[in-house]
């Protein structure tokens, strides 16, 4: 089933325009559930309720408050609202190309797919070449529901990709937050960790080796209630016991995967996955060969 398109834009780069259409990229898998009454087993309704009233309240007596100060309250009207919204354009207006490497991940919020509008395919068609070939990523502003939101355009997968930014002042500040500098390194433990991230390293991000086993349980578990079978709960996993020794623990792990302590100090440069295996079986089959030969002599 084809992603459904959310609407148009146009990319305005330079003086060159772009017709595109967007796409949802991606969805949440949660399982989601509707609270109902135990006794008989209906669908609740929620209802708002004034506690100063002592009453139910309608939805067309709500009006919008922001809360200013404690239990303070300034009430702010929709036409209000709609009268400062962001001016009704579809124009996503390119203001500068910057290179991907610079853009902190802590600024994507939301990922769309931009595919070219009737009569823009060769426009988009160039636009994401060159991007691609200069290695640069477009920052530009796009209002979308009536917010005026930071985007960055960038080529991937051939073709284009849009992602909702937030803007600096929404992103709190690291500095904060205790990193623990304080800490202090055994001698050691940096060769032990570093030996470990290696032995745990792949070449490549392979996203569908990761799968939400949680959600799997629910749905199982909802799908067997659904057909009328009895549910047995499984006892809880027991809780991993607490690290006391920084550099036992490293010595533990890589002693699971088959990697000695004294190797992982001697700073040797990680086997690649598969090359082991690989070189036995080289020689495995050179053996023969080898023993012919002797024979022959």
């Amino acid at each position: 089933m084809p992603p459904h398109s959310l609407g148009s834009g146009t990319i305005s780069f330079g003086l060159v325009s772009i017709p595109v259409r967007l796409y949802t990229a991606a969805s949440s898998g949660n399982v989601s559930f509707n609270q109902l009454h135990n006794v008989c087993g209906s669908r609740i309704r929620q209802q708002t309720f004034c506690p100063k009233c002592n009453r139910t309240v309608e939805r067309a007596e709500l009006v919008r408050g922001y809360e200013f100060a404690k239990d303070q309250y300034v009430q702010v009207k929709d036409d209000e609202l709609k009268a400062l919204e962001g001016e009704a354009s579809k124009i996503i207006d390119i203001n500068e190309f910057v290179p991907l490497a610079e853009v902190d991940p802590i600024y994507f919020e939301k990922t769309y797919y931009l595919g070219p509008d009737k009569g823009g395919e060769k426009a988009y068609r160039l636009l994401t070449d060159a991007m691609e070939k200069a290695g640069q990523v477009a920052l530009a502003k796009y209002v979308m529901r009536g917010k005026e939101n930071l985007v960055l355009i960038r080529a991937a997968q051939n073709g284009l990709m849009l992602h909702t930014m937030y803007f600096a002042d929404e992103v709190r500040n690291f500095d904060e937050v205790d990193k623990g500098q304080s800490a202090k390194i055994k001698e050691g433990e940096l060769d032990l960790a570093l030996q470990l991230i290696n032995g745990l390293s792949s070449e490549t991000f392979s996203p569908e080796r990761y799968t939400d086993e949680y959600r799997h349980r629910v749905l199982e578990m909802v799908n067997k209630k659904a057909e009328g079978q009895e549910i047995t709960i499984a006892e809880a996993p027991a809780p991993r016991a607490q690290v006391i020794d920084l550099m036992d623990a490293l010595k533990e792990s890589l002693a699971k995967r088959g990697v000695s302590p004294e190797d992982a100090t001697a700073k040797k440069p990680p086997a690649k996955a598969g090359s082991a295996p690989a070189a036995a079986k080289k020689a495995a089959e050179a053996a023969p060969r080898k023993r012919a030969q002797a024979g022959r002599k």
